[in-house]
């Protein structure tokens, strides 16, 4: 994953550049991104063509792109998409996959800061601020790079005593649907507490919305966010 040069771990990115090759693969260790990538992508494409009036052209940063899942489904869509992440491995396998498929997509590797004076339509985080050091400066550092009336897309996972045994007990240790220690349950981030760092960066919280999980049924947009959610904020 990747972030502003402040909030990067290093433990985190090179524990996700050592899954570079295998994140192509649907039934490895990326398999939850895989099953959620359709259903986040739709609820982002729609988001964009109601503002906008349809995808194709916008300008689309996704911080945090990993080897491009969210970058080609939004590339696909018609939208003009900068994929960046911290990984340069994570980087060359995204290039690899999307070579020759003709799509509207360039990948960088590197941290946000970098693209200072660089201003997009819209930003796609997902699944990244749980990883950063510091989320009050991430959001700002993205809310920097949008232009006026842009959104800024994050999906992240709420801190609640459900998301502590489906998501890191169950998905890690149980079900082996993660790598174990993916994730750090205490960096978790609430609603409430993404709306207010939204609030401190001047942009404002216009939708939210729970990704709830069936064994039968995989992933879909619901009500319910206790477990994880995606939300879309908006700058002036």
């Amino acid at each position: 994953m990747q972030v502003q040069q402040s909030s990067v771990k290093p433990d985190e990115i090179a524990r996700f550049g050592a899954l570079a090759a295998r994140w192509w693969d649907k039934s490895g260790p990326m398999r939850p991104l895989h099953m959620m990538n359709p259903v986040r992508a739709g609820w982002i494409t729609d988001r964009i063509s109601r503002k906008f009036g349809g995808c194709g052209g916008v300008r689309v940063l996704d911080i945090g792109c990993g080897a491009g899942l969210l970058s080609e489904a939004l590339a696909k869509a018609g939208c003009d998409v900068l994929g960046l992440d911290a990984s340069a491995e994570a980087i060359a396998a995204a290039n690899e996959h999307a070579a020759g498929q003709g799509l509207s997509l360039r990948y960088q590797a590197g941290a946000a800061e970098a693209l200072e004076g660089v201003k997009f339509q819209a930003i796609t985080a997902l699944e990244v601020i749980e990883h950063v050091a510091d989320p009050a400066s991430f959001i700002a550092t993205l809310a920097g790079l949008l232009e006026p009336g842009g959104l800024l897309f994050l999906s992240t996972l709420n801190r609640t005593g459900r998301s502590y045994v489906t998501a890191k007990l169950g998905a890690e240790y149980l079900l082996r649907l993660l790598p174990a220690g993916t994730h750090d349950w205490k960096q978790f981030i609430t609603p409430a507490e993404l709306a207010a760092l939204c609030r401190a960066a001047n942009l404002r919280m216009a939708d939210l919305a729970g990704l709830s999980f069936s064994p039968l049924k995989g992933f879909r947009i619901s009500r319910d966010t206790g477990t994880n959610y995606i939300a879309v904020a908006q700058a002036p």
